[in-house]
């Protein structure tokens, strides 16, 4: 007798590949006007629901292609990278990489990193909350002790790279956005995509705050992270940088050199 996971296997190579051994091996004759209907109505329900998820995560996505070839799109990339958790609204992360290889996207060189944009922001707008630094403790620490802390972001914080202008192709395909003329030879985009208290949002980063940001991400002391902007932008300032991102909620926490805690201090 077939397992629960096989009978599993076999429904979904049924119902999303309309494969008929698959039928034969839940028991299920094919061939049948009947049953070919009755997986058909299943299958369009579920390939809708998948619709109308990506489409929820991915609306610029769907709006440079347009509906006919979104839908085409969902349902090939469904196939190719089928659901592996229940909660399908948190489904579409491999999109990105998918629209990288598809052939019929091929026309439009700088999707894939859209794509990459949107799943950034809808995955900042589910990450965890952080409470803001606690800056009494901050300004208690030693001078002698400043450059060996680390800073750190909040959980919402990504970084992305695009040799297009994916920010402003972004924003020209917002609600009421008027200025909808996207030049593709503009300069491509070094983006930072966080939740702040107003929301999600994602900005152009200088070299300078790129890398200082980047390599905070990665663990590096203050004198480590000033030292990597600099090199990108000689006239990088880290008063300003500091008040700005601590401003913006970026900067949640710091710690010293040997330990990790989860709370802001010291």
């Amino acid at each position: 007798m077939p397992s629960l996971s096989d009978l599993q296997r076999s429904f979904v190579a049924a119902t999303l590949f309309g494969d008929d051994a698959a039928l034969a091996a839940l028991g299920v004759a094919s061939g049948k006007a009947e049953t070919a209907a009755s997986i058909a109505i299943y299958r369009n329900n579920v390939f809708a629901n998948y619709r109308r998820a990506l489409a929820a995560t991915f609306p610029v996505v769907r709006a440079l292609v347009g509906a006919s070839f979104f839908s085409a799109m969902v349902e090939a990339f469904v196939r190719a990278h089928p659901s592996r958790r229940g909660d399908v609204n948190r489904y579409g992360g491999e999109l990105p990489r998918f629209l990288g290889g598809y052939a019929p996207s091929c026309r439009l060189p700088y999707l894939a990193d859209v794509a990459r944009l949107e799943w950034a922001m809808d995955q900042a707008a589910i990450a965890s909350d952080a409470d803001p630094i606690d800056l009494d403790a901050l300004a208690a620490v030693p001078p002698e002790r400043l450059g060996a802390l680390r800073l750190r972001l909040h959980p919402s914080v990504s970084f992305l790279v695009s040799t297009y202008p994916i920010l402003h192709i972004w924003r020209a395909n917002q609600p009421g956005h008027e200025d909808e003329r996207v030049d593709l030879a503009e300069a491509g985009d070094s983006l930072l995509v966080a939740r702040g208290t107003d929301g999600v949002f994602a900005q152009r980063l200088g070299p300078g705050s790129d890398a200082f940001l980047r390599a905070l991400a990665a663990d590096a002391d203050l004198t480590q992270a000033l030292d990597r902007a600099l090199i990108a932008e000689p006239s990088f300032d880290l008063g300003a940088a500091l008040r700005t991102h601590v401003a913006d909620g970026l900067i949640v926490g710091f710690f010293g050199p040997t330990r990790h805690p989860p709370e802001n201090t010291p």
